[in-house]
């Protein structure tokens, strides 16, 4: 997977949740832990980049 694929899927759960007037507590949960591990894994592909402008 790639940062861009991350972040769009990121922003796909997001409007998701939006729309969506009523969703179980078990749906959201499933949804919020999707998006905080690919919001993780965005940073780490973040940092990474990082490290290579300093080098």
């Amino acid at each position: 997977m790639t940062y861009d694929e991350a972040i769009a899927r990121v922003e796909a759960i997001v409007k998701e949740l939006e729309q969506s007037e009523a969703l179980s507590m078990d749906v959201y949960k499933t949804k919020a832990k999707e998006a905080k591990e690919l919001l993780d894994f965005c940073e780490l592909q973040l940092g990474a980049a990082a490290q290579q402008f300093r080098a």
